[in-house]
């Protein structure tokens, strides 16, 4: 997501923490069993030197100078709350449940073990579950907006937004 703006959520109290409340949402989408928000498995791999996003000033010579983040490894969030830069949300989905290929199992009614029997099926649920994904992104964002802001009209949230 882009052009969230900064202080999105909440350092202190944890049931508001951005970062928490998008991980919920995404893995709340049925067979998503895992969530990152920017290149989180990557970054726990590396010394935090090389994961902690450095902020430098482009033109330094401009009479209002403009800090600039290097990198958002961070994922547009820091301590629970949007950082100003693009909010990356990956998941990872588990495969579709049917086989062709039969699986060990048991017989309910008998107690006996048995093989699976074959249902037709989706090939690959990605491409429904990612618009899904994008959905409950869009809502925790949507709701986030208005904590931080309120307002009874739309208009009105564009005007304390500014």
């Amino acid at each position: 997501a882009t052009g969230v703006p900064v202080g999105l959520g909440s350092y202190v109290h944890w049931e508001r923490r951005l970062d928490a409340r998008l991980a919920a949402a995404v893995t709340s989408i049925p067979a998503i069993k895992g969530v990152e928000i920017g290149p989180a498995f990557e970054n726990a791999r590396r010394p935090g030197t090389q994961v902690h996003d450095e902020f430098q000033i482009p033109n330094p010579k401009s009479q209002i100078p403009n800090v600039v983040r290097t990198s958002n490894r961070a994922g547009g969030i820091e301590g629970g709350m949007s950082n100003g830069q693009p909010i990356v949300v990956r998941a990872a989905m588990k495969p579709i449940p049917t086989t062709i290929t039969p699986l060990r199992s048991v017989d309910l009614a008998t107690g006996e073990p048995a093989k699976t029997q074959y249902q037709r099926s989706d090939v690959c649920a990605v491409p429904a579950a990612s618009v899904v994904g994008e959905a409950m992104v869009a809502w925790v964002l949507a709701d986030a907006m208005l904590e931080k802001f309120g307002g009874d009209s739309l208009a009105e949230m564009r005007e304390r937004v500014r």
